[in-house]
């Protein structure tokens, strides 16, 4: 048997992937200021041992302001760069591509972590208070969410600056990759998508004015960011409410994105008024790989396929019908840090332990020995 598509490396730029699974981001509402901790050196270590080709740090706020919530990791200011340093550094001793994902939660900061309610925060929680939100228009997000205000041309420039000095701390810390997030309904999204954005001036109406905002951030990225590390970009493929971004005009946003310099798209979906999963789509294993296969097809760059990705054959067939060069997954990562090892097993590969550190790869290379000694009676 052949090895496995989805265990063939693959080149972004100048970083090598051994393979084609990824840690996709996955917000952990534990920082202090912004600033990782204990949790997040021990969250991540786990997976940069676990034989991945590459992994996402969560959503991390381009400002202050720009947080989902008070618990989300920041990269605003420089007492933040060393924390994610440290987490950089294990990344690089397990041969793991390490990359961060830039963001700016719009009109949809100042939310409660999701244990709490996941509901925007009240004005009068002393502890950790509300603050005013942004967007395109003063479009709230749904019936229950405040009413963000509508950005100025300032407001604009201000968050452009935001992203570029936060790309050129990525930098500083040592990032192999980053990731722009343009999905789920947070800033770049709702500039993007007609149901937030009602601005009649440059950077409203018509398609090419609504990925002006993104576009333009992509720029300032490249302009700071080495040009031999990989750009993804997140977006939701599809908003599934009446009236939203269809699949087509995310086709047209991944090709423009391309000529702008970003090397893959990651490709989600929904958001736009609420939760991501508060779809139509039914969801079901891999019911977003349709979307990545359009876009990487019909955009003509490489792509990254997420959502209920489960087992080892589904991912690897994703990857061998060209579906997508790359498969992140959240959960399942979460449920078994080994899920690299134990696909490698499941395909028979005669270097499975290699995805896991020495100590693990010792014990385990023997483990059918111990198991065919202790099956046989005593």
């Amino acid at each position: 048997m052949s090895e496995p598509v989805l265990f063939s490396p693959f080149q972004i730029k100048s970083k090598t992937l051994r393979n084609r699974v990824v840690l996709s981001p996955m917000c952990q509402y534990k920082a202090e200021n912004g600033i990782v901790g204990d949790w997040h050196f021990q969250h991540y270590s786990r997976f940069a041992f676990s034989g991945l080709g590459a992994a996402f740090i969560e959503a991390t706020g381009v400002s202050q302001d720009g947080r989902i919530g008070h618990g989300c990791t920041g990269i605003w200011n420089d007492e933040q760069i060393s924390g994610m340093s440290k987490i950089v550094n294990v990344f690089k001793q397990y041969n793991c591509v390490s990359g961060i994902q830039l963001a700016h939660a719009g009109r949809k900061a100042s939310f409660l972590r999701p244990w709490d309610g996941a509901s925007p925060i009240i004005k009068d929680d002393s502890k950790e208070p509300a603050w005013q939100t942004i967007g395109p228009s003063a479009v709230p997000v749904n019936n229950v969410s405040p009413i963000p205000k509508a950005m100025t041309i300032e407001d604009i420039d201000r968050v452009k600056g935001e992203f570029k000095k936060a790309a050129q701390r990525a930098e500083k810390c040592g990032f192999d990759m980053i990731e722009v997030h343009g999905a789920h309904g947070y800033l770049l999204h709702s500039f993007f998508s007609p149901i937030s954005n009602k601005r009649t001036d440059k950077y409203g109406g018509s398609f090419e004015n609504r990925i002006k905002f993104a576009l333009e951030i992509i720029a300032d990225i490249k302009s700071v960011w080495p040009e031999n590390k990989p750009i993804f970009y997140r977006l939701s493929s599809v908003d599934g409410a009446d009236g939203g971004a269809t699949l087509d005009e995310n086709v047209k946003l991944a090709i423009a994105l391309k000529e702008a310099g970003v090397d893959v798209i990651d490709c989600s979906s929904g958001g736009i008024g609420g939760s991501p999963v508060l779809m139509k789509s039914k969801i079901i294993p891999g019911f977003q790989v349709p979307y990545s296969e359009k876009i990487k097809k019909e955009a003509n760059i490489s792509s990254m396929a997420v959502g209920a990705i489960i087992n080892a054959t589904q991912a690897n067939d994703i990857i061998l019908n060209n579906r997508a060069d790359l498969v992140a997954l959240g959960r399942e990562l979460l449920a078994d840090t080994q899920w690299v090892y134990k696909a490698a097993t499941h395909f028979n590969l005669e270097n499975a332990t290699s995805f896991l550190p020495d100590s693990y790869s010792f014990y385990l290379s023997r483990r059918d020995e111990f198991l065919d000694r202790a099956a046989k009676p005593a």
